[in-house]
């Protein structure tokens, strides 16, 4: 079939493959045992989301009219309080925040939204979640992998991906090194972006995950800056689609006209649930218990088994490697009915590693610790 007059190709001329459709070897090898496949891959959540979202979705269900791109004055109001009292955000505006459908539709689309094309430059992580890049590719940019932006010498990228605490790795950039790249992307007037996902996930009081938006980071002014949170692994709400861009409120503003035409509109229902997420922190304090227990069955179970893992200090995922080829990692968990990602999808400087999820039952949490170490 041939291509649209006018476009760009064909997608798979356009974009990387899918890298969740190459675990399906191993995907059948580990449902192949015996006690059934434990499958810490995809990170999606798996307890029920909290009672009191699910009430204030039902309330809201009564919805007959188109809602609002913007989002309604209770979403950003909720968004504002909880950008500053939890994260310490310098002051925000109603119009510094904006909802979105989820956190991945933005991460795919921002890049074009910002009107972004052929001979602009976009900067991501060595190792960063893959729609960064297929973002970027998807408006026609030029994308460059590099944690090391000196290396870059006289070029200005227009965009620029930070991602802290990491997916895959966990790994937490501090305060002083946030500020010093967000002093870096002022000086050659680049647009960064901080994908602050798994924020509320910090394992260790020597690495707790902070925001660009903090006032001794960004210098007191949230100008070319953007952050991105979630509710779908704070609050267990993946299926409700449910997401936040704040910062600059120029750039906010962009998006909004963008979106508008778009009509990428959050339901309205999901808007009323999200502000009563946002406001309560105790279902978020339950979720960050179970997950750290998880770690504590997973994390030695791994280590006993001969896996080193690496960072991990924070967010929802193990950086673990046996010193092999990350293929063969994956069929020796396999051979014993767990699955995970591979360290490549992420990028090439992960070919020696996995990522092994948190999200799975306390039961099938136990089921893997035991295969590992029978």
């Amino acid at each position: 079939m041939t291509s649209p007059a006018g476009a760009g190709g064909p997608v798979s001329a356009r974009l990387p493959d899918f890298p969740w459709d190459r675990l399906a070897p191993v995907r059948e090898q580990a449902a192949a045992h015996p006690g059934g496949i434990v499958d810490l891959s995809i990170g999606t959540p798996v307890d029920s989301s909290p009672a009191l979202v699910r009430a204030a979705l039902a309330a809201a269900s009564d919805a007959p009219g188109y809602p609002q791109t913007v989002g309604t004055v209770e979403l950003r109001s909720a968004a504002v309080d909880w950008l500053q009292r939890r994260l310490g955000a310098a002051a925000l505006g109603l119009d510094a925040v904006l909802p979105t459908i989820g956190s991945k539709e933005l991460v795919a689309s921002l890049a074009l939204h910002l009107g972004l094309g052929p001979g602009d430059l976009v900067i991501v992580p060595e190792l960063a979640y893959p729609t960064y890049e297929v973002g970027a590719r998807l408006a026609g940019c030029e994308v460059v992998r590099t944690d090391a932006m000196l290396s870059l010498g006289p070029r200005r990228p227009a965009l620029v991906w930070i991602n802290s605490p990491s997916n895959p790795t966990g790994r937490v950039l501090p305060a002083a090194h946030l500020a010093k790249v967000v002093a870096w992307a002022r000086e050659r007037g680049s647009v960064l972006v901080s994908d602050e996902c798994y924020v509320d996930f910090g394992w260790s009081d020597q690495a707790e995950p902070v925001s660009v938006l903090r006032p001794d980071i960004c210098d007191g002014s949230h100008e070319g800056l953007l952050a991105l949170h979630s509710l779908s692994k704070r609050s267990g709400l993946a299926g409700y689609r449910a997401g936040l861009v704040s910062g600059d409120p120029a750039l906010v503003a962009e998006l909004l006209a963008v979106r508008k035409n778009l009509g990428l509109m959050m339901p309205a229902p999901v808007q009323h649930a999200a502000a009563v997420a946002l406001g309560d922190e105790s279902h978020v304090a339950e979720q960050r218990d179970r997950y750290r227990r998880r770690r504590d069955v997973l994390l030695p179970a791994l280590a006993a088994a001969g896996l080193r893992i690496d960072h991990s200090q924070a967010g929802l995922y193990l950086w673990a490697t046996r010193g092999e080829p990350c293929g063969d990692t994956l069929a020796w968990l396999a051979s014993r009915g767990v699955l995970v990602a591979s360290g490549d999808f992420y990028g090439q400087a992960g070919a020696e590693h996995v990522r092994v999820a948190l999200t799975a039952t306390d039961d099938r949490i136990a089921a893997a610790a035991a295969r590992l170490c029978p």
